[in-house]
């Protein structure tokens, strides 16, 4: 179990400190990659591309184990269909992206740097994942 928790501490830390390197951590920076018509930044690409080799290469690697390291089997996603609420998820996270200038991912490594906006957005997106929560459940229950 800690060598668990701490294999995910060191994960977590190394995508942390990529982010903060590669200046995603920064939403002047990601703002500017969409501003086609002003001080574009394709650096933006670059740290995506470099993301997806590794995706790419790490995926390969891992799922050629029979299992896990610390665990009994993997756990990937079976769902594959384009739905409604994927549509509408994957538009409320690029609106969401393109407004603040973070991602999850990337807001939680800058939150580090004290800056209020970073804590405005990690609450903002805690009331959108309840208020989700809250929305879903209710079209589910009799």
């Amino acid at each position: 179990m800690i060598m668990r928790l701490l294999s995910l501490y060191l994960i977590g830390l190394m995508f942390g400190i990529g982010i903060s390197i590669s200046g995603m951590a920064n939403p002047a920076k990601v703002l500017n990659f969409f501003d086609i018509m002003g001080a574009w930044d394709p650096s933006l690409i670059f740290v995506m591309g470099a993301g997806l080799l590794v995706t790419v290469i790490g995926y390969r690697l891992v799922l050629a184990q029979d299992a896990p390291r610390y665990g009994d089997r993997f756990r990937l996603p079976t769902k594959r269909d384009i739905d409604p609420r994927l549509i509408a998820g994957s538009a409320l996270f690029g609106i969401g992206w393109g407004i603040a200038g973070f991602c999850p991912g990337g807001a939680v490594p800058a939150l580090g740097t004290g800056r209020a906006g970073v804590f405005i957005f990690i609450v903002s997106l805690i009331c959108g994942i309840f208020i989700t929560k809250r929305i879903l459940h209710n079209q589910t229950a009799p």
